[in-house]
């Protein structure tokens, strides 16, 4: 029996390795279809379970797989050979630290992407707050702020007052950003204030703003500067005059906050700036898409909220 077994051992070995090849191909697909419909974010108990019944399945199907080869294809008689049994737990005892291994190097690769994902929205978070500081610091900006409190100190005193005071919150909003990757939609809406007294004084009687609470969502969570930009963006692209009224229309409600404007499509409207692609990637790294509407004459944008 050992002459036999040293005779065929070079077969043998070549088994073992088709055997545990095999077993490396059958735990990667494992690996890959419970990482799609069962990852451990879900439920790891129901991940472990359905990890050990998916070896156990794997040695179960590869053991009647080679038993027919050995016995039906190649016709080597079962006489001393080990029982199903016995053939069954050295599968098993040989299939579980392979797939040990490999959910190891998952675990690492999904740590390892984790923080390169963090730093990633880290930086487009800094990016965020660097565009929109610009955009509140660039010189149309300065030029025409500084231009509406020059007349207001001849015309209105009290209101160029206000007006400074309005400019200088709207810029302490701005600044506080790096502290704040989110806002109360409270919050959001007392810093929008100061920025709409700046418009009025700005476009006069160019322009309506109403805002719609249809909910108390004022403790729900936001992007701060949202609703700000979206109104920069609706002045930036749209007309705003007497003749031509720019409606600007907030409504908060269950599920988003709703921004939205008539279209008065402006010929020499400013390029650049923040833009709304910027808030749409935003929310988009908090797992939350941003809606558009845009028809011939009303654009409106949905914001959903978000849970800190």
């Amino acid at each position: 029996m050992k002459e036999d077994l040293w005779h065929n051992f070079h077969i043998q070995l070549s088994a073992h390795y088709v055997v545990i090849f095999s077993m490396c191909i059958a735990d990667y697909g494992l690996l890959r279809l419970l990482n799609n419909y069962l990852p451990y974010s879900k439920n790891i108990f129901y991940r472990v379970v359905a990890d050990i019944a998916g070896i156990t399945l794997i040695c179960l199907a590869l053991l009647w797989l080679f038993n027919y080869l050995i016995y039906e294809i190649l016709l080597i008689p079962e006489a001393g050979l080990p029982p199903f049994a016995v053939k069954f737990a050295f599968a098993m005892a040989a299939n579980i630290p392979i797939l040990l291994v490999f959910e190891l190097i998952y675990y690492f690769q999904s740590e390892q992407k984790a923080i390169a994902d963090s730093e990633i929205a880290k930086r487009k978070v800094l990016l965020f707050q660097h565009e929109t500081l610009r955009s509140q610091i660039n010189p149309h900006f300065l030029f025409n702020s500084l231009n509406v409190l020059s007349s207001l100190i001849y015309i209105s005193p009290d209101n160029a007052n206000r007006f400074t005071k309005a400019l200088s919150k709207t810029y302490r909003y701005v600044l506080s950003l790096t502290r704040q990757p989110l806002v109360s939609v409270g919050e959001e809406l007392d810093a929008l204030d100061s920025y709409i007294f700046l418009m009025r004084m700005r476009f006069e009687n160019s322009f309506t703003f109403n805002v719609d609470r249809k909910a108390d969502r004022k403790n729900s969570m936001i992007i701060p500067l949202t609703l700000q930009l979206l109104i920069e963006n609706a002045f930036k692209h749209n007309v705003a005059t007497e003749e031509s009224l720019l409606h600007i229309q907030i409504t908060i409600d269950n599920e988003y906050i709703k921004v939205e404007n008539n279209l008065q499509p402006s010929n020499d409207a400013e390029k650049g700036g923040i833009g709304l692609e910027y808030i749409a990637e935003q929310y988009k790294m908090h797992a939350q898409a941003v809606l558009i509407e845009h028809s011939e004459k009303q654009f409106t944008v949905k914001i959903p909220y978000i849970q800190p």
